[in-house]
């Protein structure tokens, strides 16, 4: 009785041993790749980087040009007040508000433009991404590769990221069609 029970627990213990060493090699299966790293490490993501803070950049000058016209205006409006007639002051007044109203929509139309520029632009990666990322899932035979940025993941081994071998195919990719 006591061998059998003897048998019965190394059975056990060669199943469980079993199934753990399964359950090693299913997780090693799975991936990471963070395209933030992807966006800032590849040609072509550095590429459109660059041409977003450009446009970023045009924005906000003409923004600080129409704010210094607009200063301006006001000061003139200020120091001029008792000297000037009723009717320029109206004009003026007038011309300040439309240049309030230009500024404002200025802003809210180029920032709705820039969004929609770096929406297209970062769709247009990840469009191009995803048969990179398909296809090293498919080499490694991998069950799954999450996105680190949407997935929640708060712990992982570093050895599951593939980030950089996205990174270095993505640009392969980008070299070879040009």
């Amino acid at each position: 009785m006591r061998r059998s029970a003897n048998k019965i627990v190394v059975l056990a213990l060669f199943f469980v041993a079993i199934l753990s060493t399964s359950f090693a090699q299913e997780s090693s299966r799975v991936g990471i790749v963070n395209p933030m790293q992807v966006m800032e490490q590849s040609a072509e993501g550095k590429s459109i980087l660059a041409r977003l803070e450009k446009k970023s950049k045009e924005n906000q000058d003409k923004l600080v040009k129409m704010d210094d016209r607009i200063r301006d205006l006001e000061t003139r409006i200020n120091t001029q007040r008792l000297t000037l007639t009723q009717e320029s002051l109206m004009n003026m007044s007038s011309d300040l508000e439309r240049m309030r109203t230009d500024r404002k929509r200025f802003a809210e139309d180029s920032y709705r433009e820039f969004t929609q520029l770096r929406d297209r632009l970062f769709n247009k990666v990840k469009t191009e991404l995803i048969p990179i990322i398909e296809e090293i899932g498919k080499e490694k035979n991998m069950v799954a590769i999450f996105d680190l940025t949407n997935s929640g993941v708060i712990y992982y081994l570093p050895t599951i990221d593939l980030t950089e071998e996205v990174i270095k195919k993505y640009d392969a990719s980008k070299t070879s069609k040009k």
